[in-house]
């Protein structure tokens, strides 16, 4: 026989949430109705601005008085603080670092800038007597210019002697260093090295060598080429070769610092010569060009 519970059992609903949403429902339709009542009362509320009682004996429109001032005035305040404690305490903390950074700083721009602009002096090299250079034949010199300093400081110029000029020896002093990135520039001409000679003088031994650059002076490097003054005419360099200082000292050719040249006007010992601070190869010396170059420290 079959159970008549068990039917009933298996077709029962289940339990329904019903009652918790509808609890939910009357929540919100409360909370709403309170929300909008506040709303509308506070759009119904007008606030009226009461001025202030004007103090007795006070015109309308007259400037408040003060609070020390007055039969009922209070007492007088005392003054602010001229330099308050904070910054007092900003200013210091300020002041120390900036005693702890040039402390720090300082030694160092020194060490790295100073040796640029101290214990500068003239560079002398004494070539031999003049009566080594042949008139209106060029010699290549080879030389140290600070023999303390060993082969690092070895020099090479092409010297002239032009004759008198003005009952003076003149020559002509060409550096071999080239204006476009310094790379050595060479005779455009023979080198009689069977002709050659070595002078030892009081700065050391000196090469020299006769030579005959009848197409001026060429660098190897990139094509740089220099007339018999040391103009440039052709490649890249920006201008001329640089020049030495020269003076004769008992009978010797002695040769100084040396000094940038962008052009050179006239031969030998008629030559005109403008002087310029000696600066590095491919920096101009003279035009709007020379303006785009900072100062350099002396030399």
């Amino acid at each position: 026989m079959d159970d008549p519970r068990g039917d009933m059992e298996r077709h029962e609903s289940p339990p329904s949430l019903w009652p918790v949403g509808a609890i939910g429902a009357a929540l919100v339709a409360v909370c709403g109705f309170l929300w909008a009542r506040d709303v509308v009362r506070g759009g119904r509320a007008t606030t009226v601005a009461t001025a202030p009682p004007l103090e007795e004996g006070r015109a309308p429109g007259a400037p408040p008085i003060p609070a020390d001032k007055g039969e009922a005035a209070m007492p007088e305040p005392a003054p602010g603080e001229r330099f308050p404690r904070n910054v007092f305490l900003e200013n210091a903390t300020l002041g120390l670092g900036a005693i702890i950074g040039g402390v720090v700083t300082l030694p160092v721009i020194g060490f790295a800038v100073m040796p640029a602009f101290l214990k500068q002096h003239s560079h002398e090299v004494d070539l031999g007597p003049i009566s080594n250079f042949q008139e209106g034949q060029y010699v290549v010199a080879t030389f140290l210019r600070e023999p303390s300093q060993g082969e690092v400081s070895r020099r090479t110029a092409f010297i002239r002697n032009n004759g008198l000029l003005h009952g003076k020896p003149s020559f002509t002093c060409i550096s071999n260093r080239c204006a476009h990135l310094g790379c050595p520039v060479q005779p455009g001409g023979p080198t009689f090295d069977d002709k050659s000679k070595t002078v030892k003088t009081p700065s050391g031994q000196v090469s020299l060598i006769p030579s005959l650059p009848a197409a001026g002076f060429i660098c190897p490097c990139h094509g740089g080429t220099y007339d018999q003054e040391g103009n440039r005419i052709a490649g890249p360099p920006v201008r001329g070769l640089d020049r030495f200082e020269f003076w004769i000292r008992n009978g010797n050719l002695i040769l100084g610092n040396t000094y940038s040249v962008a052009q050179v006007t006239g031969t030998g010992a008629n030559a005109e010569i403008k002087r310029y601070t000696l600066t590095g190869p491919g920096q101009h010396v003279d035009g709007i060009e020379s303006w785009l170059y900072p100062l350099q420290p002396p030399h």
